[in-house]
């Protein structure tokens, strides 16, 4: 397991497809913004050694049976990761680093809530595109005045997007901010991605559907709905 510090989050964000590109799948490739470890680190009462100048960690695990075939993975991620700013890598290789590493990414979303009133937004898009999500959410928070913890599971292009209430006052944060995810939203569809990686849709992303699928799509799905529940008893009211 290895943790990368970079000094730009563009380019952990750009890191993950180059590691892909390469032929090589880790079985597990995390992103977590600075303050995402910082926050964590506080609430977990962990120790992450962190250069000021760090903006974004990647948490990359490789697994196999063959201890060289490993090593020459992690060489190869090496390769890879010199055509980036990065900072002193930290290879974990004990249990007791790797469980620690693993607490700390499980509970970044713990650590985020501890701290304000917040929403997550699920967003996926394709992997190469996630420097320019990453990107483009920040100047969507600039123009919305809110504050975004990004972390998710990068190698499947996920991103996590943790809206902090903060300073906002109510007023923005009911009906101003709604128009920002909005706008997240219809970036991640126009870069190829959709409106939910791993949450699915339910209650929380229903306002914003229509973003990801057209009028016909949803009669089309409202109509397969009537055909098996005509009466209307499964999961009754949640989308259709």
């Amino acid at each position: 397991m290895l943790l990368v510090p970079f000094r730009k989050e563009e380019e952990a964000a750009a890191a993950v497809s180059s590691i892909f590109t390469a032929g090589i799948v880790p079985s597990a490739l995390e992103f977590m913004e600075r303050e995402a470890i910082e926050w964590t680190c506080r609430y977990m009462n962990l120790e992450v050694p962190m250069a000021a100048d760090e903006r974004a960690h990647l948490l990359i695990e490789l697994d196999g049976n063959d201890m060289d075939l490993l090593y020459k993975d992690a060489e190869r991620v090496y390769e890879v990761l010199e055509t980036f700013d990065v900072g002193d890598i930290l290879v974990a290789d004990t249990e007791k680093q790797k469980e620690d590493l693993w607490r700390l990414r499980r509970n970044v979303g713990h650590a985020v809530k501890s701290n304000s009133i917040y929403k997550e937004e699920d967003t996926v898009v394709p992997r190469a595109e996630l420097p320019t999500l990453l990107r483009g959410v920040k100047e969507i928070g600039a123009r919305y005045h809110f504050k975004s913890v990004c972390y998710g599971h990068a190698g499947d292009g996920n991103l996590h997007i943790n809206i902090v209430k903060a300073d906002m006052s109510d007023d923005d944060w009911n009906n101003k901010l709604p128009e920002g995810i909005k706008e997240i939203f219809r970036l991640c569809v126009s870069l190829g991605g959709t409106i939910s990686g791993e949450h699915g849709i339910g209650l929380v992303q229903r306002p914003y559907i229509g973003i990801a699928l057209s009028e016909v799509q949803l009669r089309l799905m409202q109509g397969i709905k009537q055909l098996f529940d005509p009466k209307g008893i499964l999961n009754p009211g949640k989308i259709f």
